[in-house]
């Protein structure tokens, strides 16, 4: 068969087939019946129909241009004109047989035939009775069949339920008809006049726009009233596509009529701008053409700025693409393309500088003043990429803009904390509404040289992946000297020397930098402050600071450098120096205050006053306690805001050999605590215990701060001399403390963190600290300042730590075991 052209509503009854074609009637209830009377054939010559279904009632055009097709209707026009109608499962299929049908299709009678110029045969036919498919006959000349008539299951006479689905298909039927541009109005009438209810279903049935599958399951249905509900579901489906579209192309209209009034507006606007001596579009390019002939551009740069100058003047200044175009090029314009800042190489002034701003870090200077030295031997030198690693508060972002003021170049800073989104490096692409470049950019044309000092603050904090990508993947071309040569930015599309920018990164924690990013980087450990560097810190900076910011001169208040360590020492745990600037600040506004209230106070603050303005001191817990009681013991912790001591404590009583670990500890120091005992078990007899003890007693150990979370394996020796401490009941000795890892062979390994340790364990008293021999080398890159008034002592074995830290003297009220 080849394509079936459907009929339209109102074409299905009262269209005229020629000349002296007869006027084919809308189905009657009477017509209805004297079709369920009829008998229909035992086997009928089947015409596979390729794209429709035939609905009984129905009276449908088909053209015919197989021969098999052909061959049929000529022999059935000459016969009874009783043919059955089938619909093809696939339409591709050229010649089909049986098991291309489908089982289920409708007795036609033939009305009328007409023969076509093309060969082709056109047949009007109507459908009848639905019949099933027994049992093929032949299929040549064309396919025959046995059939069987497919009963209907009818609703009742007066069903309320019917009715209403019926008057529901009419009415939506004439809505439909209404809505749609496609359907002429008098369509309506066939509606209207058709009074029978199964004829109406099958009308509907077949000119709704569904597939032929759809059609041919509504075919399929035997109970009437369910095929009813079926077609008034996709009605309404029909109906709802036909009201969005409409909805669509009102909007479209719409859209246009606004878009043609603000043209003649724009057009009227630009009139009466070149009246009033305006700038117009063409001035503006001209212009942008000016400024591009004076910048010292490489050439691809000049002929991409060309290019798309080119492509701007060709635009509608009209449409939102000109805007974005017109920023582009203003950014290109803007950019600092090798544009320089010159270097001052005066290195005692950039040393100056330096020691003027900051207090200690004399590692970042030195590194600082090296980079200049090379640069000013050889001044193609690429920058360094540095990153500051540290605590909180120890001037790790500060010293980015003391490093511009030595090397005289521009500074900027992004901070990088909390950054989730790969655009905020990379930048958008500007075909997006609202596309800007990426902060690396922006920054640059903020800073108008393409050599500033880059602060890349909180690189730790920085997103490591998320649904809007991975931006700190991104950093890792802006951070690469191989490659930042040619940094691509989205919205640039074009690559930006940045080897020339001295990108300075700050971090508190190394660990949560991934490690492509983290190896491109020279990593400088920016460590923690001791109590007399915070005094000079806040005698030489913290204090005019505050004072010139809250309005207070030098004469009017005076803070003795005593009265500073005890501020830092009683009011401030920390590495850095950000608590200690809060609290000199409370002290200042404390004299603010009584001037601007005319009230008398101590222009010299003692230490007494303190109390009064700051309270009570609050942080005296890191401080040494004594070796009165076995199985306490001092050890040295890391922790994100510099270093501490914790005490490691532990008790016996009488049970089963069970041990108990509180206070808030990790995974690793608990097997630590376990390995520890073990080690002591092994060895009973070397440390003169009984093995029965171990079995008749219970052991617990505590690490105080319950609520403080803890972890890491330095605290091994620490909790093993508290064991063996305990079970011998020998007093630890004085103010010594330790740290290191230990083994079940009795090693001991080293640790990290260990300037940051001896800081907390000078600002606690200690006099000796035990390290693991392999932790020398750590002591041996400290200031010999910070090493005043401690003894180090260095160990490999389990049994030189007891040596040292154990004395032969028992403690008082010792246990007997």
């Amino acid at each position: 068969m080849a394509k079936t052209k459907l009929l339209g509503l109102d074409n299905l009854s009262l269209q005229e087939m020629n000349e002296d074609a007869e006027l084919i009637p809308l189905m009657t209830p009477e017509d209805e019946e004297e079709i369920r009377q009829e008998e229909i054939p035992a086997s009928l010559p089947i015409l596979p129909l390729r794209n429709t279904v035939l609905f009984p009632g129905v009276v449908i055009p088909i053209t015919a241009g197989r021969d098999k097709s052909i061959k049929l209707i000529d022999d059935a026009n000459k016969g009874g004109k009783v043919i059955g109608v089938v619909s093809q499962k696939d339409e591709n299929v050229e010649n089909p047989s049986f098991d291309d049908i489908h089982k289920v299709g409708v007795v036609a009678r033939i009305i009328k035939i007409l023969k076509m110029p093309d060969g082709n045969v056109t047949v009007i036919i109507q459908g009848k009775k639905r019949f099933k498919i027994k049992k093929g006959i032949t299929e040549d000349p064309y396919l025959q069949a046995e059939v069987s008539e497919v009963p209907e299951t009818r609703p009742e006479s007066g069903s309320q339920e019917f009715s209403t689905i019926i008057e529901s298909i009419k009415d939506l039927s004439l809505q439909i008809i209404k809505e749609s541009p496609n359907i002429p109005s008098e369509a309506s009438f066939a509606i209207k006049n058709i009074e029978s209810n199964s004829f109406l279903i099958s009308f509907v049935s077949s000119n709704m726009n569904l597939d032929l599958s759809e059609k041919q399951d509504l075919l399929e249905i035997n109970d009437l009233q369910d095929r009813a509900l079926e077609t008034l579901k996709f009605m309404n489906l029909e109906y709802q596509k036909l009201e969005l579209k409409n909805n669509i192309q009102n909007k479209v209209q719409s859209d246009m009529n606004q878009q043609q009034r603000e043209y003649f507006l724009h057009q009227q606007i630009k009139t009466i701008q070149e009246e009033l001596g305006g700038i117009s579009h063409e001035d503006e390019l001209e212009e942008m053409r000016l400024k591009g002939k004076k910048k010292h551009w490489a050439k691809e740069v000049k002929q991409h700025f060309e290019k798309e100058l080119s492509k701007m003047q060709r635009m509608n200044p009209q449409v939102p693409e000109f805007s974005i175009q017109r920023n582009y090029l203003e950014l290109f314009l803007e950019l600092p393309w090798s544009e320089y800042s010159k270097d001052n190489f005066d290195l005692k002034r950039a040393q100056k500088i330096l020691d003027t701003h900051h207090y200690g870090l004399e590692d970042v200077k030195r590194r600082i003043i090296e980079y200049l030295a090379v640069l000013k031997l050889r001044n193609d030198m690429k920058s360094p990429i540095l990153c500051l690693y540290g605590p909180p508060g120890v001037g790790k972002t500060s010293l980015g803009r003391s490093v511009a003021e030595a090397l005289g170049r521009e500074y900027v800073r992004i901070s990088l904390g909390g950054l989730r989104d790969e655009a905020e490096i990379r930048g958008h692409r500007k075909t997006y509404i609202g596309a800007m470049p990426g902060r690396i950019i922006q920054s640059l044309k903020k800073a108008g040289t393409s050599n500033p000092v880059f602060v890349l603050d909180e690189i730790d904090k920085l997103a490591t992946s998320s649904h809007n990508g991975d931006p700190s993947s991104a950093l890792l071309e802006v951070l690469d000297p191989e490659q930042n040569s040619e940094f691509y930015d989205n919205f640039l599309e074009l690559g930006f020397d940045l080897s020339k920018v001295m990108f300075i990164a700050t971090s508190n924690n190394m660990a949560s930098i991934q490690p492509a990013l983290r190896d491109r980087m020279e990593i400088i450990n920016v460590s923690g402050y001791t109590i007399e560097e915070k005094v000079e810190i806040a005698k030489k900076h913290l204090l005019p600071k505050q004072l010139k910011e809250h309005g207070v001169t030098a004469d009017q208040l005076k803070i003795a450098k005593p009265v500073i360590e005890k501020i830092v020492e009683g009011y401030t745990r920390e590495s850095g120096v950000r608590g200690l600037e809060k609290q000199i600040a409370k002290v200042v506004r404390f004299a603010a205050k009584n001037i601007a209230m005319e009230e008398e106070y101590n222009l010299n603050i003692s230490k007494d006053d303190l109390e009064t303005i700051l309270g009570p001191a609050r942080l005296l817990r890191d401080q040494y306690e004594n070796n009165d009681v076995a199985g306490v013991v001092t050890g040295l912790a890391w922790t994100s805001v510099g270093g501490d001591i914790l005490f490691i404590e532990s008790i016996l009583s009488k049970g089963k050999g069970q041990l108990s670990i509180t206070g808030n500890l990790g995974k690793v120091m608990k097997e630590s605590a376990t390995i520890a005992l073990e080690y002591i078990k092994a060895n009973a007899e070397l440390l003169e215990l009984k093995p029965e003890v171990f079995e008749k007693y219970n052991v617990h150990i505590h690490v105080p701060e319950g609520a403080t979370p803890k972890d890491g394996p330095s605290a091994g020796i620490t909790m093993l001399t508290s064991l063996v401490s305990l079970f011998t009941q020998r007093k630890v000795k004085k103010s010594i403390a330790m740290t290191g890892e230990i083994t079940l062979r009795g090693k001991v390994l080293p640790v990290g963190g260990i300037k940051e340790k001896i800081l907390a364990a000078k600002r606690a008293k200690i006099k000796e600290i035990i390290l693991c021999e392999d932790n020398r080398k750590d002591i041996l890159e400290i200031k010999e300042d910070y090493l005043k008034g401690l003894t180090f002592h260095y160990v490999s074995e389990m049994s030189e730590v007891l040596g040292i830290a154990l004395t032969k003297q028992k403690v008082k009220n010792a246990k007997k075991l």
